[in-house]
């Protein structure tokens, strides 16, 4: 998963201001007490954090690889 990846998820799921502020704000000890900003500034798989805030945020199996893209009209 890219970074771009994970933003588009966290904004798809929590909402654009919501979803930064989680990332910045709420520490995942499945990332050794780091928050999503920091373990993506130290590296860390984006995928790995996304699945430790999605388990951190009770997000269900059903929405944790984002949303369906709407069909095209014709």
């Amino acid at each position: 998963m890219r970074v771009s990846e994970f933003w588009t998820l966290v904004t798809d799921e929590f909402g654009d201001a919501y979803g930064r502020s989680l990332a910045a704000d709420q520490h995942l000890l499945a990332l050794d007490d780091r928050t999503a900003r920091e373990a993506l500034d130290a590296g860390v798989d984006p995928k790995a954090i996304w699945l430790a805030l999605c388990d951190a945020m009770d997000v269900p199996e059903a929405r944790r690889l984002g949303r369906d893209p709407r069909p095209r009209r014709r």
